[in-house]
């Protein structure tokens, strides 16, 4: 449902990209009121799996990046399957376990790249009845201070002209992502629940992780190198030095909802 990485992004991807809070695993499974099986789409190296997996029976986690899988976090409930995108509709229900067998749908940073109308069906069909849960989820920039925040700032803006198109859900933290599902109280269509997700980062995190982002590599194959020496150094700079590891916040935001009945 989404496109592939590159071995060596899947790796930098796997090794930067931040993992999420507790609460927002907590919150979901409050909201079941059955817990034997999850699936984790777009799951990529399984961060979301995993964090899934504390409250669920089993996890099954798919991704069409045999890249981003080769990298995944093993763990005793989580099955991890590439889903190529020639499998059929049909071929995926009978993989999950056949309709209405669903407690909890995630999607972790990955739904805006989705064909929409059909990921959305799936879930129609595959979400248990009464009581099965979707939910998407992504993350956008963060904060680290008042000096360097600006300086990032303009690092995005060059940035923005080799975006995908559909990476403009993720700038308008999923406001006008279509969510055609019934609003349990934890974020709806045009009204996504809001999260802080702290994380601690050194230098070098900070710079594998801007590598990581796809325009990055999109720009560099347009021989546009986003990230030069004259950039780097002023990251550098002002962050403290290649040895500093600092305190940054993201901004999550959320829509969850029920299959309408």
């Amino acid at each position: 449902m989404a496109g592939n990485l590159s071995d060596k992004q899947a790796e930098v991807y796997a090794k930067t990209r931040p993992t999420y809070p507790r609460e927002l695993y907590e919150k979901l499974a409050a909201l079941t009121p059955g817990h034997a099986l999850a699936w984790d789409v777009g799951t990529g190296n399984g961060q979301a799996a995993i964090g899934v997996a504390q409250h669920y029976e089993r996890v099954i986690a798919t991704d069409v990046s045999e890249s981003q899988l080769k990298h995944a976090m093993p763990h005793p409930r989580v099955q991890y399957i590439h889903t190529p995108l020639s499998l059929s509709d049909e071929e995926l229900v009978t993989m999950l376990g056949g309709k209405n067998s669903i407690d909890l749908i995630t999607v972790a940073q990955a739904v805006h790249w989705f064909d929409l109308p059909k990921f959305y069906s799936l879930v129609d069909r595959l979400l248990r009845k009464p009581g099965g849960l979707v939910a998407v989820w992504a993350y956008q920039g963060f904060k680290v201070s008042p000096t360097f925040d600006p300086i990032l700032k303009r690092f995005i803006d060059t940035v923005m002209p080799y975006c995908n198109p559909n990476s403009q859900y993720v700038f308008n933290q999923y406001k006008t992502l279509p969510f055609p599902f019934e609003s349990v109280g934890l974020g709806s269509e045009g009204n996504p629940y809001m999260m802080e997700l702290h994380k601690e980062i050194s230098f070098n995190g900070l710079v594998q992780l801007l590598k990581s982002v796809p325009a990055v590599t999109t720009a560099k194959e347009h021989g546009i190198d986003l990230l030069s020496k004259e950039v780097m150094e002023e990251f550098e700079r002002d962050w403290g030095g290649p040895t500093l590891v600092k305190s940054v916040v993201c901004e999550i935001f959320m829509l969850t909802g029920r299959a309408r009945m």
